[in-house]
């Protein structure tokens, strides 16, 4: 099988568990932010948000990064400087990344006992994954520049 095709498989596998751990990991603090620090139902949320974010999450995060790299590689560095979509998508990318970086923050704040943050802001950022990845797929299938 053609090396690009096996690539853009494998990204792709790791983008959609990556994106299920950021869709349900902002789901599960909307639940936590209402729980009593030191509860039995506080520290099995932190159990799950830990395994989500550790051994999920950041295992597909780092994957897809690679095989990104590695995808971009495989086209050559002449792709990368005439695709101006790519390097918008690299940037919504680095934005999800980023996303990524402030959930762990939060776990950490939950795990700490120390979460100030209530259940509607946490629904709120819930849709930070969401948009990003709306504007990442319409890029890569449309390729409008």
């Amino acid at each position: 099988m053609e090396p690009y095709l096996i690539a853009k498989s494998l990204h792709l596998i790791a983008v959609i568990s990556w994106m299920a751990g950021m869709l349900y990991l902002p789901r599960l603090y909307v639940y936590h932010a209402n729980v009593p620090v030191g509860s039995e139902r506080d520290q099995m949320l932190q159990v799950m948000e830990y395994k989500l974010l550790r051994f999920i999450m950041t295992p597909a995060m780092i994957v897809t990064w690679g095989l990104g790299i590695w995808l971009i590689s495989i086209l050559g560095m002449d792709t990368l400087k005439s695709a101006g979509w790519l390097h918008a998508k690299i940037t919504l990318v680095l934005l999800l990344t980023a996303s990524h970086g402030m959930m762990a923050g939060m776990r950490k704040k939950f795990a700490a006992g120390a979460n100030t943050r209530s259940s509607k802001f946490y629904r709120w950022f819930n849709e930070l994954p969401t948009l990003l990845m709306i504007g990442i797929v319409i890029l890569v299938v449309l390729k409008p520049f």
